[in-house]
């Protein structure tokens, strides 16, 4: 099986962000992000565990950097390049423009999205 980015369904999208997601490729969702600087996904893990992301997730970057902060309080930054694995227990911001793809397990991908989906129809 292959897929252009081009054909998988646009999940989220606002003036400089889009998000692409392809759900069960083997119990697994194939993500690609296009992201501004500055996009910080604390503020939407608010009401998951501990506040932060419970899922891990499988990528590479294409252009940009950003920054994993793990609920022991250490950070990672991951940039072009780079082929990453973020363990649970994480939230993200963005350091530069970034451009990546991620394989995260469909189930907890999901249960994370469901709670942006509610903080985010809060925030109005």
């Amino acid at each position: 099986m292959k897929i252009k980015k081009e054909d998988i369904p646009v999940m989220m999208e606002a003036p400089g962000m889009t998000m692409r997601r392809l759900e069960g490729l083997g119990n697994m969702d194939a993500v690609y992000h296009e992201l501004p600087k500055g996009t910080d996904f604390t503020p939407l893990l608010c009401g998951l565990p501990n506040d932060s992301c419970h899922c891990p997730h499988w990528g590479y970057i294409f252009e940009g950097a950003f920054r994993f902060i793990y609920d022991d309080g250490t950070a990672e930054v991951f940039e072009k390049g780079d082929i990453f694995y973020a363990p649970p227990g994480h939230t993200a911001i963005v350091d530069e423009d970034l451009k990546f793809i991620d394989f995260s397990p469909t189930k907890e991908h999901g249960e994370v999205l469901a709670n942006v989906g509610r903080v985010m129809s809060d925030m109005g």
